[in-house]
């Protein structure tokens, strides 16, 4: 088992998704193919080597290394990592780490690239270039750092691309290198990062995950699937991320074949519950959604409502003297009261309903949300509450 020691994370100026310079240095190299020219072969190999590669990173960095939803030789899973490595999107160890932190934190100010928090260009790409964004947390992934092959192909994450530019080079001359290696390169990392920025701002909710995830048929066909991304978000550990027949998931598809002959086995499918939309929202699922439902109502503008409201409705004082009293009573009577200034159950169903999809937690959500609205307009009408004398 390799040491602690090496798995660490790079040093700071180390730690850009990918490197701020090679980023950089990958498009620039581009332009070259002015001078070089170019031959239909030279696209035949661009095309060809972005589809194997983001493969390599669907199947490998994202369902296998990532999520672990499928299972595999220890001798097909080095390969894996060096055909998603010569993508040249660092090394399988950091892209694990922070793929799983993005779930853990998905759309939160913490998560690396929500689009929410920190707009679109920065979730596509502007996070490669702040540091403080690609530190990965190696303790994330020590279920892969026990293998020494694997730290040993992270630790050296460029090794593979410049392999792959090598052999291209040799093979096709200085204008497949341009334009099969660089030009395919360049592709890669924005139909990569479409999954960042795209496929949380444009598409379809079919499920509640409490973030911002879409499905989207067209960033499906250029990623081989990964385009189902509410369909992921919702249930993780799945192989398949295409749920329906109709959804194409060319990864999977390929997967499936590669099962056949077992190479890979255990390939996860969701139950069908679980396509119905029929599970039961965990409890700190509940939480995240009703306090998004919540924020959906402004809690100033009740609690200025109810202040303007105290001298045409007599409960209202009979709520601030229990104010006066304990904080807890206050929000019981604040909701058995039920005043026009607050928004009623069935009225947070309705919202719910226009902002989520269908769940069978949706009374735990509109109940919880009521609670914190409650609890909210409470301490806002605390701090008016007049000194009892």
């Amino acid at each position: 088992m390799p040491s602690n020691s090496k798995l660490k994370p790079s040093p700071p100026d180390d730690i850009v998704y990918p490197d701020a310079l090679p980023f950089a240095a990958v498009h620039v190299a581009c332009i070259a193919v002015l001078w070089t020219g170019f031959t239909w072969t030279d696209w035949i190999v661009c095309f060809a080597l972005y589809v194997l590669r983001m493969w390599g990173i669907t199947a490998g960095y994202h369902r296998y290394f990532s999520h672990r939803s499928f299972k595999t030789s220890r001798v097909f899973q080095f390969l894996l990592a060096f055909l998603a490595q010569s993508s040249a999107q660092q090394g399988v160890l950091w892209w694990s780490a922070i793929h799983r932190h993005h779930h853990r934190h998905s759309d939160t100010p913490e998560d690396v690239h929500s689009p929410r928090h920190h707009g679109f260009l920065f979730s596509h790409f502007g996070w490669i270039f702040s540091k403080s964004r690609g530190v990965a947390d190696y303790a994330m992934v020590k279920d892969l750092s026990r293998y020494p092959e694997l730290v040993w192909l992270d630790r050296w994450k460029y090794f593979p691309p410049f392999v792959l530019a090598l052999t291209v080079l040799l093979l096709f001359g200085w204008s497949g290198l341009i334009v099969g290696f660089f030009i395919s390169t360049v592709i890669l990392f924005h139909g990569t990062f479409s999954i960042n920025s795209l496929a949380h701002t444009s598409g379809s909710q079919r499920y509640i995950t409490g973030d911002d995830s879409r499905n989207n048929f067209w960033l499906a066909l250029i990623t081989l699937g990964e385009g189902w991304h509410n369909n992921h978000h919702y249930y993780q550990s799945s192989t398949r991320q295409g749920f329906r027949w109709w959804e194409i998931d060319v990864t999977f598809y390929v997967l499936k074949c590669l099962s056949w002959v077992r190479i890979v086995r255990d390939l996860r499918s969701p139950p069908s519950h679980v396509v119905m939309g029929e599970r039961p929202l965990s409890g700190a699922l509940v939480e995240k959604v009703a306090r998004q439902l919540a924020a959906s109502f402004s809690v100033e503008g009740i609690s200025r409502q109810i202040q303007e409201a105290r001298s045409q409705t007599p409960d209202i004082e009979v709520l601030m003297a229990r104010m006066r009293e304990a904080r807890l009573h206050a929000v019981d009577t604040l909701q058995k009261l039920q005043l026009p200034q607050m928004p009623s159950p069935e009225e947070l169903r309705r919202r719910a309903q226009e902002m989520f999809a269908s769940t069978p937690s949706i009374d735990d959500i509109v109940n919880r949300a009521h609670r914190l609205i409650s609890e909210a307009v409470c301490d806002r009408l605390m701090i008016h509450a007049p000194a009892q004398a």
